[in-house]
């Protein structure tokens, strides 16, 4: 806690304890980095600055302005959340750890992180952070991939939390683990805990947290089809039971008179945190506005330009092509 008064990251989330923030932030840094993070976070706090804006907002708006992200499921979670907090809770934001976790996309390292920074309570925000931190100071080799990791380690966070400021000793822990107690080339020269870290004194930091389970990426294959008439091209919007959740996409089937326009295919490779994909996309130049407005028509494709498609959210393979078949990258 004194490491932390002195060494405390100067990040914009923290000079407040306004629970919309705090959750925003912690969403955003689900799976992005601080550094990464700052300017999204900054920017979609000031278009929605409240729950009340947030559950206003059209979706497509809410996706926009968590370009660049990625994992759009969270922007999606956190619409949907802002509209229970509107129902359920009459728009004040929920004030105790098991309230906040009914929210939509919250779990409990945030659900703990909102409840101890915002309302003082006395819970341990247990994350990655937590797990390589404790494992290492008591030497522990608790597998942390396991289904009693979150408990075993809040049992034991809970042993050592101070009785007040819970908030910042949680914050305490995520800024040790991000800046001192890295997963590689930790920088135990520097750690206000160096001689309380047992794996240090055995000479065995690397060999912790112990983690046994790995999950191997599935392959998954995907057929697009960009079909273009001069500048235009068609989309559509994916609905909630696909990976890329309402985000935009292309046409994955066309009719075999079609097939005749088509003038190239390439195949993109890019990973998820789960899954491996290969992405196929044919090329289909139609010269015939007809056809391809009726094509459209019966689809119920929307028709958009590369210029209208940046009002839209397209998943990051995808926006990638766009922009090298439009800007020549």
């Amino acid at each position: 806690m004194k490491w932390y008064g002195l060494n405390a990251r100067e990040l914009p989330w923290r000079s407040t304890k306004n629970p919309y923030h705090i959750w925003i932030c912690e969403i955003v840094l689900q799976q992005t980095r601080v550094e990464q993070g700052k300017n999204h976070y900054l920017n979609f706090v000031q278009r929605f600055p409240d729950v009340k804006s947030l559950a206003e907002a059209n979706i497509d708006e809410v996706l926009l302005y968590w370009k660049g992200l990625g994992y759009y499921s969270r922007a999606i979670n956190l619409h949907t959340a802002a509209k229970q907090v509107m129902t359920d809770f009459g728009g004040d934001f929920p004030k105790h750890f098991d309230e906040i976790l009914k929210l939509k996309g919250v779990g409990k390292y945030t659900a703990a992180a909102v409840a101890s920074i915002c309302f003082d309570e006395k819970i341990p925000a247990i994350d990655g952070n937590f797990y390589r931190v404790l494992s290492r100071i008591f030497a522990d080799d608790f597998d942390v991939s396991s289904s009693k990791a979150y408990q075993y380690f809040y049992n034991l966070a809970m042993m050592i939390m101070p009785e007040e400021n819970f908030g910042d000793f949680n914050q305490a822990i995520m800024d040790i683990g991000s800046e001192v107690c890295k997963p590689k080339n930790p920088n135990c020269g520097i750690c206000p805990v160096q001689e309380n870290c047992l794996a240090f004194g055995l000479g065995k930091v690397q060999n912790f947290p112990v983690k046994s389970k790995k999950v191997k990426p599935q392959g998954l294959k995907l057929k697009y089809y960009h079909i273009l008439y001069k500048e235009y091209f068609l989309i559509k919007q994916r609905d909630d039971s696909f990976i890329w959740k309402r985000l935009y996409d292309f046409p994955e089937e066309i009719p075999s008179e079609l097939e005749t326009f088509i003038t190239e295919e390439k195949t993109i490779n890019h990973k998820l945190t789960h899954k491996n994909l290969e992405i196929s996309i044919a090329k289909v130049s139609i010269d015939d506005k007809a056809i391809f407005e009726e094509f459209a028509r019966k689809n119920q494709f929307i028709i958009t330009d590369f210029e209208k498609s940046h009002q839209k959210s397209f998943p990051k393979p995808l926006e990638n092509f766009l922009k090298k078949e439009f800007e020549g990258f």
